[in-house]
């Protein structure tokens, strides 16, 4: 089983950074585009939807997240750092501010499908939407902002088996510690002091870094938490199978779709006050 994790994960990583910098716009819209209604294939199951609403969404989904991909992608033609779908990512951060933490400590399964469905479009559609902008700004910004829970789940995972005494969340993942999150935090500061080192002078990143890769930091764990409480609910152990030893996008993703979209607006923030 290790063998084929670090396997699949390097052919993940070669394929994701070969996109990132080499895929044309429209061909990256499309592999996100693709990669989303995978993700949302695996929602469904969490969500337990029949097979009529699980077609339903899936064409939902394409349809919402190639509308708003569009707009993104004319967007950023003129202005890399446009504002056109901030409101979006303020909404999900919002999401993720207020209304996940309230989930995570009632404990409640969501059993309304329109609802879930509408929460599944609100975790996946604004994290699509980030990874195409960031990667108009700056592939090499993205790349930073995914290191972050990169960095934060490795010493996260060492600084928890090493210290970890006291439970995170035992009810919904008893493997977390709080030790696990005292050392995410310490190695992400270490990250983000050598982030600061390559910054060019002047750019304004340089004044709010720390602190948004704390946020990010906190909310990808948080990330982490709900999609662990969601497959706790649903009853199984792995969003999906799609990929060897790692299980499925939701897996690999779920500290993604509560960092990128807060990433993406503090970003658009803070390059618009600069300009």
């Amino acid at each position: 089983m290790l063998k084929t994790r670090i396997l699949t994960a390097l052919a993940m990583l070669t394929a994701f950074l070969a996109a990132l910098f080499y895929l044309p716009a429209i061909f990256w819209a499309v592999l996100l585009l693709g990669v989303t209604v995978t993700a949302s294939r695996e929602w469904a199951r969490l969500g337990r939807f029949t097979v009529r609403q699980t077609v339903l969404y899936l064409i939902l989904t394409t349809l919402l997240g190639g509308e708003l991909l569009f707009l993104v992608s004319e967007a950023v033609k003129v202005d890399p750092s446009s504002m056109a779908i901030i409101w979006l990512y303020a909404l999900s951060t919002l999401f993720w501010l207020s209304l996940v933490p309230i989930l995570l400590r009632i404990n409640c399964p969501i059993q309304n499908s329109g609802l879930f469905m509408l929460l599944g479009w609100l975790v996946l559609l604004p994290t699509c939407l980030a990874l195409y902008q960031l990667r108009a700004i700056d592939p090499w910004l993205l790349l930073g902002f995914m290191g972050v829970i990169w960095v934060s789940d490795s010493t996260a995972y060492f600084a928890g088996r090493a210290y970890g005494k006291h439970k995170l969340a035992p009810r919904i993942s008893p493997g977390k510690t709080w030790e696990g999150v005292a050392g995410a935090l310490c190695g992400v500061l270490v990250y983000a002091l050598v982030w600061l080192y390559l910054l060019d002078e002047g750019n304004l990143l340089i004044t709010w870094l720390v602190p948004l890769l704390f946020v990010l930091t906190m909310l990808g764990i948080m990330g982490d938490l709900f999609e662990s409480l969601l497959k706790r609910h649903a009853g199984v152990k792995d969003s999906g199978n799609i990929l060897p030893g790692h299980g499925g996008i939701l897996d690999r993703i779920d500290a993604l779709t509560s960092t990128l979209p807060v990433a993406a607006m503090a970003v658009i923030l803070i390059y618009s006050t600069e300009l």
